[in-house]
């Protein structure tokens, strides 16, 4: 009896310091779990497909964002629901905790990034913003004319110029290039559509097409919004008239490379299809990447007999209703450029 009594507390002793042992080890993870990471700044982290528990705590480690320990594992043991984890790119931040950071991780909510294309940018500009964003998975900068525009949806004809809706896009990392593109694609298509169909019905356009050029020239035209509709109403006007537009920013699309920061007289004289100077109607394609703004002035321009606009020294212009106007609009334009 003396020895069954014994073995029986040494049981006890043995399942009390066990249990004890467990609480403090149970402690121990739980404590851990609210340790904060080895940060200083932002950290964008990635998980690969196919992580599992280790090489999670791996590469935690081999970024130096925790330390090695048997803690970890034990946590992703007592909390199951935290090695859940979801392929992805994280944006960690140095205030989280490692319980944190797994929830992230086990979330799946991606960090967001974001690019912005800007009124009046040419495909060529979007092409070097796109190569150049982080995180971004590059598919156009290889493929040919006929593949980029599949890629996108683009059913057109001629050139992307004009059909990209500028804007600011989020995504998240391993996103394509051509993704964003389509996007901004279908948002112009949608935009230009509705406002085609709600134009002013006296306009000289053939085509939604054509509307989306002349939203292009103004948007090179003027960065004022109240201008917008004005400027419209001086090329609607022209075009009524049969006069040529003679725009400058047209001309500057057509010398490409070879513009040099100023316009000559030898490119004003010489022929191209953008050089509205020499050409009738609209140049053939658009010349940027037009807001929503300037297609809304394309299509609703201002009711005016104006034929003429030129820069005031101020940021905006003075309209002129014939050319002798004109010419002393200019005059004084010129004297406010020697004055500066």
């Amino acid at each position: 009896m003396k020895l069954a009594k014994k073995i029986a507390l040494v049981i006890f002793v043995l399942v009390l310091v066990g249990g004890i042992a467990a609480y403090l080890q149970y402690r121990q993870v739980i404590n851990y779990a609210k340790v904060t990471v080895n940060l200083t700044q932002e950290k964008i982290f990635t998980v690969p497909a196919g992580t599992g528990r280790v090489a999670l705590e791996d590469l935690l480690v081999k970024d130096n964002i925790i330390e090695q320990g048997h803690e970890f594992q034990w946590l992703l043991k007592l909390r199951p629901e935290l090695a859940k984890m979801k392929a992805g790119t994280y944006r960690l931040q140095p205030e989280m905790n490692v319980e944190q950071v797994l929830v992230l991780i086990a979330s799946g909510k991606e960090a967001q990034f974001s690019i912005r294309f800007i009124e009046g940018n040419r495909f060529s500009d979007w092409s070097n913003i796109l190569r150049d964003a982080p995180y971004l998975e590059n598919k156009a900068k290889d493929a040919t004319q006929t593949e980029l525009y599949a890629m996108i949806g683009y059913d057109g004809e001629g050139l992307l110029e004009g059909w990209l809706y500028p804007d600011t896009y989020s995504y998240t990392a391993g996103t394509a290039d051509t993704d964003i593109l389509k996007r901004a694609y279908q948002r112009m298509k949608n935009s230009l559509d509705e406002e085609w169909a709600g134009r002013d019905r006296d306009l000289p356009y053939k085509n939604a097409y054509e509307m989306l050029i002349m939203a292009s020239i103004i948007e090179k035209e003027t960065g004022i919004d109240s201008e917008r509709s004005q400027v419209a109403s001086v090329f609607v006007n022209r075009l009524k008239k049969n006069m040529r537009l003679q725009t400058d920013p047209t001309v500057i699309y057509g010398l490409g490379d070879k513009y040099r920061g100023k316009i000559y007289r030898s490119d004003l004289d010489n022929y191209s299809a953008y050089n509205t100077y020499k050409i009738d109607g609209l140049p053939p394609t658009p010349i940027a990447m037009p807001g929503l703004a300037s297609i809304k002035a394309a299509a609703h321009p201002a009711k005016t007999d104006y034929l003429y606009f030129v820069a005031n020294g101020t940021g905006g212009h003075t309209f002129s209703h014939n050319l002798n106007d004109h010419n002393r609009a200019v005059k004084v334009y010129r004297q406010i450029e020697q004055k500066n």
